[in-house]
């Protein structure tokens, strides 16, 4: 028999003051707050939802967790359910109100977006040379005040801080413009959403959600190249906020004219803001980001101590990732806390040896002939072979370059691999790229495209 909740409301306003510590107001005020308890009754507690896609996405990411909540205190709850109400029929009192909205448009609903790092701040974002542009820029899109470019675009490597630079202007303007309606999420749970309202018949629902919205932020914006239906959503929901004048910031792999199958008309509306490359990391900024997660983390794995070097040592050794960085400082402390060691070099390398050995692998001329072949689109054949018409002698010439920067193979070599090429012709395809990336802006980022992908 259905029972009357009113005691389980009054839990559940405890509740949510806890929640609302643990995921951070953001997330609660978009998630949590629009929840009604509807019933409690053989085990299973009910909320009410604006639409399926809260309720869906509050299960995945909050189900367990409001669970765990109720039964912490002491609730016989088993199972938590959430269910959208049926729509008040047009014969109802005009006093009557329906328990929830029926959709996702309205004062007392929110957009839902994905929950945010409460590690990703600027506080604990490290600024270098390669990303001082790229954290300027969301500085200045944090502030919530006149839209002075859009979109703002992010684009880097893996473990360049695209998504960190993102959480941190969501966190900022959560604090600082709590009267701006905000959704940051990934263009695959864009698409997941999309894909959902097409099956439930809720397009309108949705379109309303993601154009009623005052900033959108959709990270690895590359995922939808190639999904047609998609793509073709995310461009009306792109021109309804510009026209609006809505902030929008984006980030992705690579710069918009080098995501593959994405349509042309987008790429030219994501090259219409502000396009910002954050740059793989030098030494300094890999050392600092190592200084930086050792305050953090210090007081957590108790007073360990780390000899002088090898921080250093780390910051010179692994280069290509910053997550793979911090993943192995966070091995050390881990190691070393457990055996009760000073963290050493011999320890970080005996510790570490296996990223270790990763980080070392060398990029081979074979490897760079074959990626700059599938980048410019032509045979491996021809780009070693004897043709020198111009859209083979231009990739042949990158690809000589790339050998020369990221072997230590020989010119003599590198001529012998290219078809038996002499080393001055060699010497002068280095050349002319050098001169090539400071003029033409194209080959610049084909150079550092090209790049990322063989160091990644």
């Amino acid at each position: 028999m259905r029972v009357e909740c009113e005691m389980d409301n009054e839990l559940w306003g405890r509740l949510k003051n806890e929640l609302v510590r643990d995921i951070g107001h953001n997330n609660f005020v978009n998630w949590i707050e629009p929840l009604e308890l509807s019933e409690s009754e053989a085990g299973t507690v009910t909320f009410l939802v604006a639409t399926n896609f809260m309720g869906d996405w509050v299960q995945r990411n909050f189900g367990d967790k409001i669970l765990h909540l109720f039964k912490s205190h002491n609730h016989p709850v088993k199972r938590v359910n959430f269910s959208v109400p049926a729509v008040v029929k047009p014969s109802a009192p005009r006093t009557q109100k329906p328990a929830a909205r029926t959709n996702a448009f309205g004062d007392d609903t929110s957009v839902p977006g994905a929950p945010l790092d409460p590690r990703f701040t600027f506080e604990r974002f490290v600024v270098g040379k390669p990303n001082e542009l790229a954290h300027a820029a969301a500085r200045r899109v944090a502030e919530g005040n006149e839209v002075t470019f859009n979109p703002l675009f992010l684009y880097g490597g893996v473990g360049l801080g695209k998504t960190h630079l993102m959480h941190a202007i969501a966190h900022e303007l959560q604090t600082m413009r709590s009267d701006l309606r905000v959704v940051y999420l990934s263009a695959e749970q864009f698409m997941y959403r999309f894909i959902q309202a097409l099956r439930d018949k809720q397009m309108m629902d949705f379109k309303q959600m993601f154009r009623s919205v005052d900033v959108l932020m959709v990270d690895d914006v590359q995922f939808i190249a190639g999904k047609d239906s998609t793509q073709e959503e995310f461009f009306h929901t792109f021109n309804a906020l510009v026209d609006q004048n809505k902030q929008i910031i984006i980030s992705a792999d690579r710069a918009p004219g080098e995501i593959k199958d994405l349509e042309e008309r987008i790429k030219s509306r994501l090259q219409s803001g502000l396009v910002v490359d954050l740059h793989p990391t030098d030494y300094e900024l890999r050392l600092g980001i190592l200084q930086q997660k050792v305050d953090l983390h210090r007081g957590q794995y108790g007073n360990l101590t780390i000899a002088d070097g090898v921080l250093e040592f780390l910051a010179h050794r692994i280069s290509n990732n910053v997550r793979v960085l911090e993943g192995a400082l966070m091995r050390l402390f881990a190691f070393a806390s457990l055996v009760g060691k000073e963290i050493t070099l011999d320890l970080a390398q005996d510790c570490l040896a296996d990223i270790l050995r990763e980080a070392d692998r060398k990029v081979t001329i074979e490897e760079i002939q074959r990626k700059v072949s599938e980048h410019y689109n032509i045979r491996l054949s021809d780009l070693i072979g004897p043709r020198r018409v111009r859209t083979i002698a231009r990739p042949r010439q990158v690809a000589m370059y790339l050998a020369k920067q990221l072997t230590a193979r020989s010119l003599p070599e590198i001529g012998r691999r290219f078809g038996g090429r002499d080393h001055t012709t060699v010497m002068h395809g280095v050349r002319k790229i050098e001169e090539l990336k400071g003029t033409d802006s194209q080959i610049a980022e084909d150079i550092e495209l090209l790049r990322r992908a063989l160091e990644a």
